[in-house]
């Protein structure tokens, strides 16, 4: 297909465009997570922030709440060319806009990849998952831990050559096998951990120390249908739907922020065995945009709720 000079020199411009930006949010772009009471100015002050220092703004989402009268942000900056030395940007950001705005902010960097750990127990659906993922580039993380209260899924970590330790926990020693598992993420410098169907109850002080840092993942069954056979129970009354929840581990179980969710579809022509297939399956794809979500700086908590901007 032959175009016209112009067409071609405009879509050439286009296309080497779109390479600078992603080139930019590769490795070289600053992200700010935004959240403070709502306003006039606070938009036009953050982006001429960006704009008088020489970034260019690469992707822009607000929110605003209108009950709880909260602004929320999300905005990620080119730093090719900005002006501010980046160990100063949150200095100087803080003075001149978060303090006059009452904001609460968190400043990240796309080329930063944050070290995850996976805590498992015996089902291996999500970890071939993650892994999976992990190795083929889609999630930009480096997983240097992996963690287990048993032995059964070692074979999987050998196989994906990742570091597997086994800590048995037990009533008696639960809370010493923590205090090890906590030095050992912090030996790995570990910035946040992912519950891939990790069958224990975390400890309050276990939480505390990774607050809005770990992930968990679970079928949606609860409350309805609690205990160790919910695809049983939910067989027995006939459900029409099953889904799974992603979301931040609070002191409260199984009631923290919600990161992602997603339903199917089941009949009576489902057997146990189909519910429990696809009630996987969706587990696996939740817990996935919950990391995705989580890596790439989009999830913002407030007041025991999530903002997941796009």
């Amino acid at each position: 297909m032959n175009l016209p000079g112009s067409c071609a020199l405009f879509l050439f411009e286009c296309i080497i465009r779109i390479i600078m930006e992603e080139k930019a949010c590769a490795g070289n772009s600053a992200i700010l997570l935004i959240h403070c009471p709502d306003m006039r100015g606070v938009v036009s002050s953050v982006t001429e922030f960006i704009f008088k220092n020489k970034g260019n703004i690469l992707s822009l989402e607000q929110h605003v709440d209108p009950i709880k009268d909260v602004f929320f942000m999300r905005i990620e900056w080119d730093m090719s060319g900005f002006s501010i030395p980046r160990e100063k940007i949150g200095e100087s950001f803080g003075s001149l806009i978060g303090d006059p705005f009452n904001m609460q902010w968190t400043l990240n960097y796309s080329g930063e990849v944050p070290r995850m750990a996976i805590f498992v127990s015996k089902l291996p659906h999500c970890l071939y998952d993650i892994l999976a993922r992990y190795k083929s580039g889609e999630l930009k993380v480096d997983i240097p831990l992996i963690i287990s209260n048993h032995k059964h899924l070692k074979h999987i970590a050998d196989q994906f050559g990742m570091c597997f330790h086994h800590s048995e926990i037990t009533p008696q020693n639960k809370q010493g096998q923590e205090k090890s598992q906590l030095a050992l993420m912090r030996e790995h410098k570990i910035s946040f951990v992912v519950l891939a169907r990790y069958m224990q109850i975390l400890t309050k002080d276990f939480v505390n120390h990774y607050p809005n840092r770990i992930i968990n993942i679970h079928h949606s069954f609860l409350p309805a249908f609690p205990g160790a056979k919910p695809y049983h129970s939910a067989y027995d009354r006939g459900v029409k739907v099953i889904g799974a929840t992603s979301h931040y581990v609070t002191s409260e179980l199984d009631a923290g922020p919600i990161i992602a969710q997603d339903v199917t579809r089941v009949s009576h022509t489902d057997a146990v065995e189909d519910l429990i297939r696809k009630g996987r399956d969706l587990e696996k794809l939740v817990l996935s945009r919950a990391i995705r979500s989580h890596v790439e700086r989009k999830t913002l908590v407030y007041d025991n709720r999530t903002v997941v901007f796009s």
